[in-house]
């Protein structure tokens, strides 16, 4: 919706108009990516429609505009809301009544929690320890298995029914592989060998890439072992460790600014003399 020239009430005006015709009946989607997605092919609609007998269309008027537009500033608004959630005994903070996991560790205390419109980040000091994707329903529950894996590795007969195992096996964290690796290593080291076995690969995940852990799984299953330290020491030949990032001299540069002049105080202090 372009809405450069429009007054405080032409703009309630015109968001109203653009849910009446894109957004009735309230539709029904599986992500706010999905709803954004939904919106920018309402903007596509808008943009070649004509406002009253005008020749030009909507997007063709807006061309005109832009050159006035003065451009996006170099530095991102922090548009997230701050909070401070208790961690529930599940290891879940509530956030606008919608349930997201954090890592085990946490229970029972309290975490800085940044709410965004698609992202919740849960912080330990200035340190990020885990983001979701924010739910768009009420009640949600949105779990991650890797923070879950200390007491699962305690009770491993709690793995097999665990709800964040159920999350992982829909997002597609715990592939297929995944499942076949567990199903070999029930065979052979019976259920609860099995699933120490899977979660000890899990634990070795966190310091993997999810491609080269399936190479590791992989390479396992082709020579018959479910010992997790082949499938981790596969997935370490498959993941060799990079180059250190390159840190730029000048990429700070954008945050200096200039000395202020006490010039004005001076001029102040002759006055008052």
């Amino acid at each position: 919706m372009h809405l450069t020239t429009l007054s405080k009430g032409g703009v309630e005006g015109e968001v109203g108009r653009f849910r009446r015709r894109h957004l009735v009946p309230v539709p029904k989607v599986a992500s706010l990516l999905e709803l954004n997605d939904r919106v920018a092919r309402g903007d596509e609609r808008d943009d070649a429609r004509h406002i009253n007998s005008r020749r030009m269309t909507v997007a063709e008027h807006f061309e005109l505009e832009r050159p006035q537009l003065r451009p996006l500033p170099e530095e991102r608004f922090d548009a997230f809301c701050l909070l401070n959630c208790r961690v529930d005994r599940r290891s879940r903070i509530c956030v606008r009544q919608s349930f997201y996991s954090v890592p085990i560790r946490y229970v029972g205390q309290r975490l800085d929690v940044r709410l965004g419109a698609d992202r919740v980040e849960a912080l330990d000091g200035s340190r990020v320890v885990t983001a979701h994707e924010r739910a768009i329903w009420k009640k949600s529950e949105v779990l991650e298995l890797d923070h879950y894996l200390e007491v699962l590795a305690i009770k491993p007969g709690a793995f097999p029914g665990s709800s964040p195992l159920e999350s992982a096996r829909g997002s597609g964290r715990f592939s297929p592989l995944h499942d076949r690796f567990l199903t070999e290593a029930r065979l052979k080291r019976g259920d609860a060998g099995g699933y120490k076995a899977i979660i000890e690969v899990l634990l070795g995940e966190r310091h993997l890439s999810g491609q080269a852990v399936q190479s590791g799984l992989k390479a396992a299953l082709e020579i018959g072992s479910v010992d997790p330290e082949v499938v981790l020491i596969e997935a370490r030949r498959a993941d060799p460790p990079g180059p250190a990032p390159v840190v730029e001299i000048d990429s700070l540069r954008r945050f200096d600014r200039a000395a202020p002049r006490l010039s004005s105080y001076d001029a102040l202090l002759e006055k008052g003399s």
